[in-house]
């Protein structure tokens, strides 16, 4: 059953998210498309997996959604380059990127590896590791757009509860 919202105040938290997510999202697919990158839309993907309703939060994991983004490609392109792929390797590969996330202390990057991961791998393996670095380099535009993003303060300031 929908609960609704309580008061105006609750508002204002999605309206800032959505807002920051979807000015992320078009700059992404605006500066990937002027770079002329061949898939813009995983500068999108990333820009709003990476917003946090906090912007302090998205400075905050900038770095590490970084990492994560960089060991899910490299990953991705091992796998492709080096194991015959089918559903068992795939799904392997995913837990390995994001299992390195863990492990190395980026476990806010896990998912963002995953996804990368999961992307090179599905993709054309003719060649592996510059299919990675451009699927890498998409990824990395939509954080870095995101993180600029949550830079600009917030219209409305909001007390922590």
């Amino acid at each position: 059953m929908f609960t609704g919202l309580k008061k105006s105040s609750d508002l204002v938290q999605p309206i800032q998210l959505t807002t920051r997510a979807a000015v992320s999202a078009v700059l992404a697919v605006v500066v990937a498309r002027l770079l002329d990158f061949e898939y813009p839309i995983y500068a999108l993907i990333a820009a709003v997996i990476v917003t946090d309703l906090s912007p302090a939060m998205t400075k905050k994991m900038g770095a590490r959604r970084m990492i994560g983004s960089f060991i899910g490609a490299v990953v991705g392109a091992a796998t492709i380059a080096f194991v015959p792929i089918n559903p068992f390797t795939f799904g392997l590969s995913i837990a390995v990127a994001m299992g390195l996330s863990y492990w190395i202390g980026v476990s806010e990057a896990a998912r963002l590896a995953g996804y990368i991961c999961g992307i090179i791998v599905l993709g054309p393996g003719e060649h592996p590791w510059m299919y990675a670095f451009y699927r890498l380099l998409e990824t990395l535009l939509g954080v870095v757009i995101a993180l600029i993003i949550s830079f600009v303060p917030k219209l409305v300031g909001l007390k922590e509860e």
